[in-house]
């Protein structure tokens, strides 16, 4: 390839590579960082068309500086959410950090059983599984419950002794 084929940002990079390893690696204290970045410049260039480009060498420069700021924020949202997530799940205990979260034989037991609460209260009569949902998943008292179904508070005390009974019944009690 002839120097005249080599686009003139290209060209800048190709003999300030070395320059911007070093710029980089003393900003990022990272030889690996400094060389991803200087990477991505050259991402950044190769596929540039002809345009002119007044100081190729500070063009270089400013677009890793810019490259590198964007790495900084993302990381930095990174760590915070991270931090956010461990103040959230994270207890510190005698020292030693413990994740907040049930075992996986537990969670995995609970779905077990949702499941055949569930089922449970698919196999309910109509009227005792549309009084369960109001009451015990919308959070209706009984009184407001026998009014949006049209039937007595009664009706509804009944539905729900013999929904919980069937519940118990398929599934057991629960803690």
């Amino acid at each position: 390839m002839d120097d005249t084929d080599v686009h003139p940002l290209l060209s800048a990079y190709l003999e300030r590579r070395e320059s911007l390893l070093r710029y980089f690696r003393v900003r990022l204290r990272s030889d690996e960082a400094a060389e991803d970045l200087v990477q991505d410049i050259y991402l950044k260039i190769v596929d540039r068309r002809a345009e002119t480009i007044d100081n190729p060498v500070a063009y270089l420069y400013r677009l890793g500086t810019n490259l590198m700021l964007d790495r900084i924020k993302v990381r930095r949202r990174a760590e915070a959410r991270d931090a956010q997530w461990r103040g959230a799940h994270v207890s510190d205990i005698g020292g030693d950090q413990v994740v907040d979260e049930v075992p996986a034989d537990q969670a995995t037991a609970a779905k077990q059983q949702l499941s055949r609460v569930l089922e449970a209260v698919e196999a309910m009569p109509p009227a005792a599984r549309e009084a369960f949902r109001l009451h015990k998943l919308e959070g209706l008292s009984h009184a407001e419950t026998a009014a949006a179904m049209g039937v007595s508070r009664s009706s509804i005390e009944k539905y729900m002794m013999a929904s919980l009974k069937l519940i118990v019944a398929k599934v057991g009690r629960w803690p």
